[in-house]
Order: C-alpha cells, then sequence, then structure tokens
C-alpha cells in the first residue's frame, strides 16, 4: 500500500521552479542525502553530470511517487516487478525496468532499463508528489557528492556542498534530516527471474521470497 502525499508546505513551489529552471535541488532521503533535477531535461542531467564528474554512461536513478505514477510513465512491470513494488514500496527497494516514457540521455542504462525509487522519506516523498501533480514529473534520485567522494548525510554536510556555481540549491522547509539507514536494494526486472544486482537494505532472500509470493 502506498502511503498518502504529506501537505505540500510552500517550499516546495520554490523547489519545483528550481526543477523547472533546468537547476538541481538537493534533497534528504531515508539514506542519504540526494540531487533531484528533471529527468526528461537534458539541461538538468548535463548539470548534474558536470557538477558530480559523473560519467554520462553511469546510468541514474528516478524518485517516482508511487506505484500509480510508474504504471502511467509506461514501465514494463512483470508479476514479480509488481509484486516487490507492493511488498517494499515506499522503502528502499530501486527497481531497473523497462519504461516506455521519455527521459533525457544519461537516465537509462545501455540495456535500456531505468532504476526507479519510491522514497519514504517525507521530504523525499514530498517532492515526488509535487512534481507529479505539478507537470507529470519525475525526478533524478542520485546521492549528494562529487564522484569518487563521501555523499552528504546530514544538512549540515549538504549546505556546504550547495556552494558555488553550478552547485544544487538546498531543499528548504521543515524536514527530517536524512535517515542515514542502508542503500537502497537494487534489482533488475528486465530478466526472469528478476536479479539482484545490490543487496542494501533489503536481504536477497526477502526479495526472491517477495518477488515469488508477494510476503515481504
Amino acid at each position: 500500500m502506498t502511503a498518502a502525499a504529506p501537505a505540500a508546505p510552500p517550499e516546495l513551489k520554490a523547489a519545483l521552479a528550481t526543477l523547472a529552471a533546468g537547476e538541481l535541488l538537493a534533497f534528504p532521503t531515508e539514506t542519504v542525502w540526494g540531487i533531484a533535477g528533471d529527468s526528461r531535461s537534458e539541461l538538468a542531467l548535463g548539470r548534474l553530470h558536470a557538477w558530480k564528474g559523473r560519467y554520462a554512461a553511469q546510468p541514474i536513478a528516478v524518485l517516482v511517487p508511487d506505484l500509480a505514477a510508474l504504471e502511467s510513465l509506461g514501465a514494463e512491470l512483470s508479476p514479480p516487478a509488481r509484486r516487490l513494488a507492493a511488498a517494499f514500496w515506499p522503502g528502499p527497494l530501486t527497481l531497473v525496468l523497462r519504461c516506455r516514457a521519455h527521459f533525457a540521455p544519461g537516465v537509462a542504462s545501455a540495456a535500456g532499463g531505468v532504476g526507479f525509487r519510491c522514497s519514504p522519506h517525507p521530504a523525499a516523498h514530498a517532492l515526488a508528489h509535487a512534481a507529479w501533480r505539478a507537470d507529470r514529473a519525475t525526478v533524478t534520485a542520485t546521492s549528494l557528492n562529487h564522484h569518487g567522494e563521501e555523499p552528504a548525510r546530514t544538512r549540515a554536510e549538504a549546505a556546504a556542498l550547495c556552494r558555488g556555481e553550478g552547485a544544487p540549491r538546498l531543499l528548504e522547509g521543515p524536514w527530517p534530516d536524512a535517515g542515514g539507514g542502508p542503500p537502497s536494494s537494487v534489482v533488475d526486472c528486465l530478466q526472469e527471474p528478476p536479479r539482484v544486482l545490490r543487496e542494501g537494505a533489503l536481504s536477497a532472500a526477502r526479495l526472491a521470497r517477495a518477488a515469488s509470493e508477494g510476503a515481504p
């Protein structure tokens, strides 16, 4: 079951304006701080790669508000993928799926897979819902760090990185800090049975059980 969208504070209006301009936004998640950019915008993806110093060929995950939005995007959800989303979303799970929606170059992998996340953190969850309601947009969900460095885990660390030309803007508002939990587990659903690419917060055994039985 998907959690209801929290009430949007005024600060989200400024956040949406930042994203609409092709700029980047730093926001907290249940793990570390992330970088949001409009996943359809080549300008935003170019700025993201330039600031992080990251290779453009490395795919970037996308934040969605819920399973219904994912379906509206035209993601190809096999029965195991659907069971995984139902069992663990919102939660620390990234599903790699084929999707008919348009994304900027650098989002999908060379194999055509896009990593989708649905975060339970109040700020990330509200941002994903606000972007979707405003323009049926989705945002990137990569970590806030320069390539090869540790991601920001606190608001103070995030604020230090959000300085200088080209840096992301800090999401303002009465949000909790990043949760500091283990990274999301990543499951490749381009094949059957799905393959665990990263065993993070969810063990491979739990993922396999949910994919086959639907029970977390």
